[in-house]
């Protein structure tokens, strides 16, 4: 049978266990933040891809949307390794 103490102790730090988590719930707009975060790293290289890739191609004076296809899959590539580092950290 475990000592009165210990067993204090334990109840002691159990006690400091949930009231910690209890402190540190994540609220509503917090989470709303992480979502709206999440959505920026995704889309804005996708985005970047786009306008980068219309660009490129607006200069070439047969009409190509090669650059533009190729920039948005490398922006999908790049802001799902975003959205990976994000999480991941």
């Amino acid at each position: 049978m475990p000592h009165p103490d210990e067993l204090r102790k334990q109840v002691e730090r159990q006690i400091k266990r949930m009231e910690k988590a209890e402190r540190e719930k994540p609220t509503l707009l917090g989470q709303t933040v992480y979502i709206g975060t999440l959505g920026l790293l995704f889309v804005l290289p996708v985005v970047g891809g786009a306008y980068l890739g219309q660009w490129l191609d607006s200069l070439v004076p047969v009409y190509s949307s090669r650059w533009t296809l190729s920039l948005i899959l490398v922006g999908v590539m790049i802001g799902a390794l975003n959205v990976y580092l994000f999480i991941r950290e």
